[in-house]
């Protein structure tokens, strides 16, 4: 016979406050950010509800825990905005890929180099593919001469994050901006 399936506690995500302080003393900071000493949890509890505030663990590592009298919803309110913040001005670094054969004509070349420099200029990684298809692969010297022209001409731009190695059919060559 199978049983009832039990609801699951939801887990509470941030820090811990009010009822869910598990330690007997707690190191007080009031609303107005003076350091009250150390108290006991529950006098600290009923008098953050007196002032209509929150009793929130700031800092749980430390003997005994840092307590704040705060009001939990601005306070959460207030981290989500900053994690947003941080969020928007991350870059997102990418490794974009420019193929090539042996023996690419030199309009060709010129046009996968000018995306290369675009690419490096907007702060990507280039990942440079040399193919060989057939009869190629028993001149891979050509294409190894490619990559280390392709390396030079970037010289000024880029450095090389990893040097031109065979891998089968292809050899690959990353490229970071400097």
């Amino acid at each position: 016979m199978r049983r009832p399936m039990r609801p699951v506690a939801p887990q509470k995500d941030g820090p811990q406050s009010n009822e869910d302080i598990s330690s007997a003393d707690v190191q007080l900071i009031d609303g107005e950010g003076t350091n009250r000493g150390v108290v006991r949890t529950r006098e600290a509890l009923a008098e953050a509800q007196e002032q209509g505030l929150d009793l929130v663990i700031i800092s749980p590592n430390s003997v005994p825990p840092v307590a704040k009298m705060l009001d939990l919803g601005r306070f959460k309110y207030a981290a989500q905005k900053k994690a947003a913040e941080a969020r928007k001005k991350q870059k997102v670094i990418e490794v974009k890929e420019i193929q090539l054969r042996p023996n690419i004509d030199t309009h060709d070349y010129e046009t996968k180099m000018k995306a290369v420099h675009r690419f490096l200029e907007e702060g990507d990684r280039v990942k440079v593919t040399m193919r060989f298809r057939g009869r190629e692969m028993a001149h891979q010297d050509l294409g190894m001469q490619l990559l280390i022209k392709v390396q030079a001409e970037l010289e000024s731009k880029a450095k090389v994050e990893s040097s031109p190695r065979s891998e089968g059919r292809q050899m690959v060559m990353v490229l970071a901006p400097k």
